[in-house]
């Protein structure tokens, strides 16, 4: 079975990135206290650009997925991180090569 990834790529204004980390943290926190078939959850930082994120996180099925998105509390957390960006693009993905 192919593990489906939620990917998110954030540019946050500028001065915000604190309370981005700890927003994006929140919002994954409940989503693994809600929902167990989210295996991990990751953000990163750019180190040249402190305002450019990227996010991943691995699930055990789509429709695991789906249902979490679905969620009312989805779309408030979402927003609360949204809120805080000038851009974002999420996605979703499939493992294409490990090494």
């Amino acid at each position: 079975m192919n593990t489906p990834y939620a990917s998110g790529n954030w540019i946050v204004g500028a001065g915000s990135e604190k309370e981005f980390i700890k927003r994006w943290t929140e919002f994954l926190e409940w989503t693994r206290a809600a929902f167990a078939e989210c295996r991990s959850a990751h953000l990163i930082q750019e180190a040249e650009s402190a305002h450019h994120f990227i996010s991943f996180a691995s699930w055990d099925s789509t429709d695991a997925l789906q249902r979490w998105r679905s969620k009312p509390e989805f779309a408030e957390k979402m927003g609360a991180c949204r809120a805080l960006c000038e851009d974002f693009r999420g996605g979703d993905y499939g493992l294409a090569a490990a090494v």
